[in-house]
């Protein structure tokens, strides 16, 4: 009887062992599994027409590129062209889809040209804006809260996805950080 509770117990401890994980890396898994649920990028024309190209860039259009950022599935390493290079300012954004998806937390980027009477000057962290981009279903239209602003040079970029080997046209937006020369 005795031999026979220590083997409930042993098998119940692997059992059990065995769903356990790193709370860490599992919290890390769902907001990345919430964020990645969103990402189905929507090829759209280059840039919006009140944005001037930049010849003052790191990369210039046409540069052949590594991705060095996960935005997407399938983005991280992938190889891509810069199609585009622009200074303005980027904002890391929260918002909720108007096609009534769960909230997106963090997207990156959209830019100043992109929100509803947005100042030449930038918004501030922690300002609620509305947003004109249309990068994923639900953004345009949508209220958002500004998580982070950066002034710098953004890039169109179209890349070779490391997950399906589709490409993907005209991803908006990736920053100087987020790239690096082939």
């Amino acid at each position: 009887m005795i031999k026979k509770l220590s083997f409930i117990i042993m098998a119940s401890a692997l059992v059990l062992s065995a769903c356990s994980t790193d709370s860490k890396e599992d919290s890390k898994a769902n907001k990345q599994g919430d964020h990645m649920e969103h990402m189905n990028h929507k090829s759209e024309s280059a840039s919006p027409d009140n944005m001037k190209a930049t010849s003052d860039s790191k990369f210039k259009k046409g540069d052949k590129v590594t991705i060095t950022a996960g935005h997407m599935d399938g983005m991280k390493n992938a190889d891509g062209t810069v199609k585009g290079a622009y200074n303005t300012y980027a904002y890391e954004v929260s918002y909720t889809p108007k096609n009534g998806g769960k909230k997106v937390r963090n997207h990156k980027w959209v830019v100043n040209e992109e929100i509803a009477k947005a100042p030449k000057t930038g918004f501030k962290k922690g300002d609620t804006v509305k947003l004109e981009a249309d990068h994923m279903p639900g953004m345009k239209g949508a209220m958002a809260k500004i998580d982070n602003v950066q002034k710098t040079t953004v890039y169109i970029v179209d890349y070779k996805s490391t997950e399906n080997n589709k490409m993907v046209k005209n991803h908006k937006w990736m920053t100087d950080d987020e790239l690096k020369s082939r």
